[in-house]
């Protein structure tokens, strides 16, 4: 969206003219919930692959008059009518907008709220054409339009966009998840949300937040393990939402949006996902993990999209070749989706993209017509910014796909005038896989950097099995088959049944073979595999094993990496831990046991494997 408040605000003067050839209306009884994905795809509850076809109804994260433009900033001003609402409901009932949803091949909604919306007492004004709506407040109303959207067959993904209502994306306390409010506000509110909902299972993702970027003093970062680290902020709360909440939800992660200042000769960009590469979250639910990222053609991979400070040899996304777009794209966001069978392997939802309807530069046409095409051809999940905004005589919000005058008539992106039309076809109705869809191996990487890492549910309920030691635990299901020198990664991966029990082993007492020699081993009892580890700075503690209900297989080698990489080919799952030797089993095989040398206290850092089939 926009950094700084430079908005983009397109006016158009279109007349009204018949819809022409919209796409198929999205149907109410073709999927069923919850969500969980399938390597890069979404699944539903029977394993056919659901795609999001999504827009964006905003305004419950913000404030509108009702008869203004919400995407323009001038519209927002002290003492200004707090709707705090999905905009556009004083001119149209919530089932016509649905109507237009649907009509332009749509099968899913984000819907943003921002914290403040769920805290409001107050009944909203009056919304003229939604009279049952009076006297509810804006969470109420926003239950409201929850119900009907799913009622009608639509996904619904709840966004947390701002903690303030207002509109984003400035210097105004809605830069990261705790600038206005402190983490554990933020927590609360999105277990709130995620048990208010959790009975309808078309409400199927949680948007943790929106364009994480830089305020004033400080930037966010990705793995640092301190209170502005967004990879963290966000491993933690999912984790919360599946555990203690709503255990069906997807949950959401979108890159960061901006780091630095934004002026020639300091450092400043937009990560995105690059981080996720080296830096994954692995959930305490595999198969609930989406990535999400924004592009507007105004911005940039080193452009915020403000104008007048000094970003004057950062080139925009519109400014790039149709060749440089797609190489800045894959690297930014798409390879989370187009490089499977790594441990940051995920989905990819592109929940915010747009163009004006009265754009007439030639490059922003361009970079809408190629990024369209793009997401077609990688038949990537998507949200347009945004569905619904105001028109007065044919003007208004001219990014919006669907806007209503204040007598109620509607323009459309399909109604022949909008240059845009041709394209959303395109992208509505491109060839898209179907069907039921494989499960695929998940890996997941484990990071005990700072703190634990339990993904295991299991062990978060007996969480301290080794005190005084930083704990990682697989997630259920999956066995450790890698880790690092440092000993502070790994990487897990494959079946395992759930353990009837598990053993932690800090020395030698299972050890049935020399598999290392002159090496301290830690080494499960037989039909046990190692699904965990502990560490005290670098050094290992403790392995943690998990019994199998059925007998494991002895034949076993010993894999070595204290003095190099020693992993299968073909980078199974991933680089786990960039810049560290690591260790690696092959597929089929079992870490049964961890060698090391010195003393706890000393370096004892992780040596060797034993890999076992």
């Amino acid at each position: 969206m926009r950094f700084l408040s430079a908005v983009l605000t397109v006016l158009s003067a279109v007349g009204f003219v018949v819809v022409l050839s919209p796409p198929a209306p999205a149907s109410t009884a073709t999927w069923t919930g919850p969500l969980s994905t399938r390597g890069r795809y979404l699944v539903d509850a029977n394993g056919d692959r659901f795609k999001l076809k999504a827009a964006n109804w905003h305004g419950a994260s913000g404030t509108w008059t009702g008869s203004g433009d919400a995407n323009d900033p001038a519209n927002h001003h002290a003492g200004e009518i707090a709707y705090q609402t999905p905009l556009g409901l004083d001119r149209a009932s919530i089932d016509t907008v649905i109507d237009g949803l649907a009509r332009l091949g749509l099968n899913s909604v984000r819907l943003p709220f921002s914290n403040a919306m769920i805290h409001a007492t107050a009944a909203v004004p009056d919304l003229p054409a939604n009279p049952d709506l009076h006297g509810l407040t804006p969470l109420q109303v926003y239950d409201r339009v929850v119900e009907r959207l799913t009622a009608r067959g639509f996904a619904v993904i709840l966004n947390n966009h701002t903690t303030t209502s207002r509109w984003c994306c400035g210097l105004d306390g809605n830069e990261r998840w705790n600038t206005a409010q402190s983490e554990q506000q933020w927590q609360d509110d999105w277990l709130f949300m995620a048990r208010r909902y959790a009975a309808n299972k078309r409400v199927v993702g949680a948007d943790l937040y929106n364009e994480v970027r830089r305020n004033v003093f400080d930037d966010p970062n990705w793995g640092w393990g301190n209170g502005t680290d967004w990879q963290r902020a966000s491993q933690q709360v999912a984790d919360r939402i599946l555990t203690e909440a709503n255990r069906d939800l997807l949950i959401i992660v979108e890159g960061i949006n901006w780091t630095g200042l934004p002026i020639d000769g300091f450092a400043h960009g937009r990560p995105t996902l690059e981080p996720a590469r080296t830096l994954s979250h692995t959930l305490v639910d595999s198969g609930k993990l989406v990535y999400s990222a924004h592009f507007y053609g105004y911005t940039g991979p080193n452009h915020s999209g403000a104008t007048g400070v000094g970003e004057t040899h950062d080139p925009r996304y519109r400014d790039l070749t149709p060749q440089q777009l797609r190489d800045t794209l894959y690297r930014q966001a798409f390879f989370v989706e187009a490089e499977t069978g790594k441990h940051y392997t995920a989905p990819l939802w592109i929940s915010e993209f747009g163009e004006g309807r009265g754009t007439t530069d030639a490059a922003s046409r361009a970079w809408f017509e190629n990024f369209v095409d793009y997401l077609a051809e990688t038949d990537t999940d998507f949200a347009y910014w945004p569905a619904v905004g105001f028109h007065t005589n044919g003007s208004g919000d001219g990014w919006s796909l669907l806007a209503w005058d204040a007598a109620g008539r509607r323009i459309d992106v399909l109604d022949g005038t909008d240059w845009r039309g041709p394209a959303w076809q395109r992208l509505v109705n491109a060839p898209s896989r179907t069907g039921q869809i494989a499960p695929a191996e998940h890996w997941s990487m484990l990071n005990l950097d700072y703190a634990d890492f339990q993904a295991s549910r299991a062990m978060r309920a007996k969480p301290d099995w080794d005190p005084g030691a930083r704990k990682g635990a697989c997630p259920d299901g999956q066995r450790l088959t890698g880790l690092a020198h440092t000993g502070n990664r790994g990487l897990c991966t494959g079946t395992l049944p759930t353990p009837t029990a598990y053993t932690v082993v800090r020395d030698e007492s299972y050890v049935d073979t020399e598999w290392a020699s002159g090496y301290t081993k830690a080494q499960c009892p037989a039909d046990h595999a190692v699904v965990g580890y502990s560490v005290k700075g670098a050094a290992v503690s403790a392995v943690l094993c998990g019994r199998s209900p059925t007998p494991l297989g002895r034949t076993g080698r010993t894999v070595w990496f204290d003095r190099g990489d020693n992993r299968p080919p073909g980078d199974l799952g991933g680089d786990f831990a960039s810049g560290h030797y690591k260790g690696q089993c092959n597929p089929g095989e079992y870490v049964a046991g961890v060698a090391y040398t010195g003393r706890i206290g000393s370096s004892r850092t992780p040596d060797a494997l034993l890999c076992r089939s």
